[in-house]
């Protein structure tokens, strides 16, 4: 049965807007770090504060694994509309924790321990949000747009950072003053987060089931880990493959690059935050025009685009921005790093889905994805500032590249999946 263009586009936006919420949620931390890495942890180098934050941001990395691998597996059981909406309800108890911990000065070494455990909740939770959200995204898409509807994942993924940077904008031009900011101000994007996730459950609670779920939810083999490394091994490889470039470098330009522009160039935190929030706006408008454009040539390649580009300009962009003196020359040079890294994000939710049969989707997307994110994408920015404290700053630039090159290597030897997609012999059947 096919469901009326009305209840797609419905299904879609509802989709995405947990997804936003759940990014959101999952980026102030980072956003506010900048703020609140005094508050809970003792006074020292400022570089030292946002090592411990950014630690601890990696931390909740380590989660995701473990929330892809649960959240999959309920997504293949228990269908794709429960796991995401547990997914939503845990997030939001991580950031009222977070809104809510006293700092360094009133408890001592809880405070940073509670922020820690906020932090493993919130991994857990993003950890299944994204194989569940890019599992039901690509399922209600038709087949002839499917990069372009499964590419709003990353759309609404920006969102959340945008809506995080939009909100410390308001805060930081509008409402308070700096030193409201850092003592206390900080914690209001956390309650604003915790209230939105709420919000977003009840739009999950009534959200419609995907018609592959349905189709395949009686089958012995669903959400089974032993299935998908017994049946799927060289799927699950590719997934890590796909991954490992792609979320280093989606890390370094958006995570980190505020930090960056802050540590580094010597922008104050209010120029380095609206700099990144146009950024970041346009990022989120190139992600759709991209996964349409792979709807029409395929998705190797775009893939080899980001591959080959991302391996020859990360160095030359990096080391340029580290010397550049103008708001403008920032803008310039991220934006063209951004536009590399679109062809990886506008597209490798779908390629992730078409790689994998329904019974065994969203854990197949969820479980190597958040494992390699955990490992490389969570510790890009700790590592970047370890460069930093150290003296070798260049030295990550040349760890980015690795990292897309072997990717590269990865996506010359894929097949292009748009033209072998389990997605579309499901739609046939």
């Amino acid at each position: 049965m096919k469901h009326p263009d009305s209840w797609r586009i419905k299904a879609i936006l509802t989709g995405s807007a947990g997804n936003m919420v759940e990014w959101y949620d999952w980026y102030i931390y980072s956003t506010f770090s900048l703020y609140f890495a005094p508050v809970f942890f003792p006074k020292g180098s400022y570089t030292a504060q946002l090592l411990n934050t950014a630690a601890i941001f990696a931390v909740g990395f380590l989660m995701r694994p473990i929330g892809g691998w649960m959240f999959g597996a309920i997504a293949d059981r228990k269908g794709r509309k429960a796991a995401m909406t547990l997914s939503v309800l845990m997030m939001s108890f991580g950031s009222m924790l977070i809104a809510f911990t006293p700092g360094y000065t009133e408890i001592g070494v809880l405070a940073p321990v509670l922020l820690c455990l906020a932090r493993l909740l919130q991994g857990l939770s993003v950890g299944g949000e994204y194989g569940t959200s890019a599992t039901y995204l690509s399922e209600v898409a038709t087949a002839g747009l499917r990069g372009f509807y499964s590419s709003f994942q990353y759309v609404t993924l920006i969102g959340g950072q945008l809506l995080a940077l939009g909100v410390q904008m308001l805060l930081q031009k509008v409402f308070l003053t700096p030193d409201q900011l850092h003592t206390w101000g900080w914690r209001i994007p956390f309650i604003i987060g915790a209230l939105l996730a709420f919000y977003v459950l009840y739009l999950r609670k009534n959200m419609h089931e995907s018609t592959a779920f349905e189709k395949e939810k009686k089958t012995k083999d669903q959400g089974s880990v032993k299935v998908l490394f017994t049946k799927h091994p060289r799927a699950v490889l590719t997934v890590v493959g796909l991954t490992l470039g792609g979320t280093v470098a989606f890390y370094t330009y958006t995570t980190y690059m505020q930090k960056f522009l802050v540590n580094t160039v010597h922008m104050t935190i209010e120029k380095a935050t609206t700099i990144t929030f146009f950024l970041m706006l346009i990022y989120a408008c190139l992600q759709p025009l991209a996964g349409w454009l792979s709807d029409k040539i395929g998705r190797k390649p775009l893939l080899m685009a980001f591959g080959i580009l991302g391996t020859l300009c990360t160095v030359p962009l990096l080391t340029a921005l580290s010397h550049t003196d103008t708001v403008w020359g920032a803008f310039w040079l991220i934006l063209g790093a951004l536009i590399i890294v679109t062809g990886y994000t506008s597209i490798n939710a779908v390629v992730k889905a078409e790689l994998f049969p329904a019974e065994i989707r969203a854990l197949g997307v969820g479980f190597p994805y958040a494992l390699t994110v955990a490992v490389f994408g969570g510790t890009a920015e700790p590592l970047a500032l370890f460069f930093k404290q150290q003296g070798m700053e260049s030295g990550y630039y040349w760890y980015v590249t690795g990292c897309i090159f072997i990717s590269l290597l990865v996506y010359i030897t894929s097949k292009d999946s748009k033209k072998h997609s389990y997605l579309d012999k499901e739609m046939k059947a």
